[in-house]
Formats: structure tokens, C-alpha cells, sequence
């Protein structure tokens, strides 16, 4: 399989972003998850492939962009959509499922089937669960950065708090991956971006 590089997905995000203030909070989240995954694989020495991270990591959020109104608002009713918008961006370029799956299975820590219907989300009903060490530790190096306008930097025990209105068992992956991959070191990079650390 033929990864691409930053620069090929970097052109990508500027293709599909609606303007410049969309790609650059889209695009620096996105290079922000990567630095923390790499982070992650630089201090626990996962056996993963770490370009497959960067590129997972780099392009998760592509879809984000369809969710761009006319007048630059985003669609924060349909947001759980961008997963799956993002994987038909990335099928439509003509990617590999293994990269398109990057985009569909990182929201939250993973939608069931159950999810789905049980909320009545505007989803194809499925599972969308991240499955690979990747596709995993992608999952959860987004947990740490937050697009909110200001954009935030969230700490392991802020986003387990916040998960919680999902129910225990989304609380209980939360833990399973933190205890797996550890946490990161956020304060240095919040201080780097300028983005608070809550």
C-alpha cells in the first residue's frame, strides 16, 4: 500500500477546504494529533507503522470540511457525519479502505451499531470502531486537541470526564486506551500553539 506524504495531504485539505480560516483550524488540528501520536510512539515504542499514523492522523478530518455552510458556519448538529464524509473524500481520491477507515472510525472512542440506532444517529448503521493499532492510537491522540473556537488542548482526565454522558462502557475504553498508550505531554504544545490546556 502506497502511503502519501504530508505534502500530497496537505493538498489535499487545501482542495476541500470551503476557505483559509476552515483550513487552518482543520489542518493544525490535524498536524497537532499527529505530534501527539508521535509523541506517544516516540516514548512507548508501539509496534506500529508510524507513517501510517502520520497519515491516518493528518487526514482523519478531511470530512469536516463538507460540513461548511455557505456562510462559513459549521454544521455542529450533523458533526458526527464527518467520518463518514471524510471516508468518501478518501474513496473518492481513489485511497486504500486501510486509510479511509482513519476518517469513518475515530469519532469519540467508537460508535457501535448500537450507538447508532440507540440515538438515532445520522449514520449508515454500522460499527465504526477503531480496530488496528493505528487506527487506535489515532483514535486517541484526537481525544487530546479540541477544534472548539477557541481551540483547547484537553487533558485525560477532562475528556474521561466528558465521556461519561456517553455511558460507563465508552468511560472504560477511554481507560483501557489511556492505560495502553499512556499519556501525553500537552502543556508544552498548548504553550507552543497558544491554545489553553483544560
Amino acid at each position: 500500500m502506497e502511503i502519501p506524504g504530508d505534502g500530497e495531504i496537505r493538498a489535499l485539505h487545501e482542495k476541500y477546504a470551503p476557505g483559509s480560516e476552515a483550513f487552518e483550524v482543520v489542518w493544525t488540528h490535524c498536524v497537532i494529533v499527529c505530534e501527539i501520536a508521535e509523541q506517544i510512539m516516540d516514548r512507548t515504542g508501539l509496534g506500529v507503522d508510524a507513517d501510517l499514523v502520520r497519515a491516518g492522523c493528518l487526514l482523519h478530518d478531511i470530512g469536516v470540511y463538507r460540513l461548511y455552510g455557505t456562510s462559513g458556519e459549521i454544521d455542529h448538529k450533523g458533526y458526527v457525519r464527518h467520518g463518514v464524509l471524510g471516508h468518501a473524500i478518501l474513496q473518492d481520491e481513489g485511497f486504500p479502505e486501510e486509510i479511509c477507515r482513519f476518517c469513518s472510525h475515530h469519532t469519540g472512542v467508537g460508535l457501535t451499531r448500537g450507538d447508532v440506532e440507540r440515538q438515532g444517529l445520522p449514520l449508515p448503521v454500522a460499527d465504526y470502531l477503531a480496530e488496528s493499532g493505528e487506527e487506535r492510537l489515532v483514535m486517541y491522540a484526537d481525544k487530546f486537541h479540541s477544534k472548539t473556537d477557541p481551540p483547547t488542548f484537553v487533558s485525560a482526565d477532562s475528556y474521561a470526564v466528558n465521556v461519561r454522558r456517553y455511558g460507563e462502557d465508552k468511560v472504560a475504553v477511554f481507560e483501557a486506551m489511556r492505560a495502553s498508550f499512556g499519556e501525553p505531554e500537552l502543556a508544552a504544545l498548548a504553550g507552543e500553539y497558544g491554545h489553553a490546556l483544560v
